[in-house]
């Protein structure tokens, strides 16, 4: 096994660390935002944006004209973040309370995508990690479209997942009467609801 680089292990808690494949595909999987880091004229930058995981890459978009996406196609070296928040750690005491989160966090050089069917693969995982089973049935993205928009790729070789679980670890105030325990936090998706636009229209069944 590679020796794990110092950029990669946390200066609190490292046995919470994991460098497990699957155990950063999962957390990457279920989010649907990171946080994309950068450097550019001496000042820092952190721009949250989409993304999807695919084997052992992540996939962001924008348009051609984005600052943004522009200027770390160039190869600025970025750090890109995510975190899944599960729940809200209530001690006895407020020095104590914490939360269990699953994150992770990468080191990489993005990857501009040239070529047009790759660019509209890429759009394809996006679509269906937002609306799973919808690319079918949606408008086809046309050429032009996928001109307008870039796709960068990410590597996952420089990643690591921190995960939080259980609940408070005090032995401090233990015999305290006041009330421990957590607090769970729930991401979900709700009931569509349609715009005027698709009154009359029937809700598709990727949508049930």
């Amino acid at each position: 096994m590679q020796p794990i680089p110092p950029h990669l292990t946390p200066s609190r808690y490292p046995k919470r660390a994991s460098y497990d494949r699957d155990a950063i595909h999962t957390i990457l999987d279920e989010a649907l935002v990171c946080t994309v880091s950068f450097t550019m004229d001496n000042k820092p930058f952190a721009i949250p944006t989409g993304f999807v995981r695919h084997e052992d890459k992540i996939y962001i978009h924008g348009s051609v004209g984005s600052h943004f996406i522009r200027e770390i196609e160039k190869g600025l070296p970025v750090c890109i973040t995510v975190t899944l928040l599960d729940a809200i750690v209530v001690s006895k005491s407020a020095f104590n309370h914490s939360m269990n989160y699953r994150s992770v966090i990468l080191f990489a050089t993005p990857e501009k995508m040239e070529d047009p069917q790759q660019k509209t693969e890429a759009f394809r995982w996006l679509t269906e990690k937002f609306v799973p089973n919808s690319w079918d049935y949606l408008q086809p993205v046309k050429e032009s479209e996928v001109r307008k928009t870039t796709i960068l790729a990410f590597s996952l070789e420089e990643a690591s997942a921190k995960i939080r679980t259980g609940m408070p670890g005090e032995d401090e105030y233990k015999d305290l009467p006041i009330w421990s325990g957590i607090i769970p936090l729930e991401t979900r998706r709700g009931t569509p609801v349609t715009e005027a636009l698709s009154e009359g229209i029937p809700l598709p069944p990727h949508l049930l």
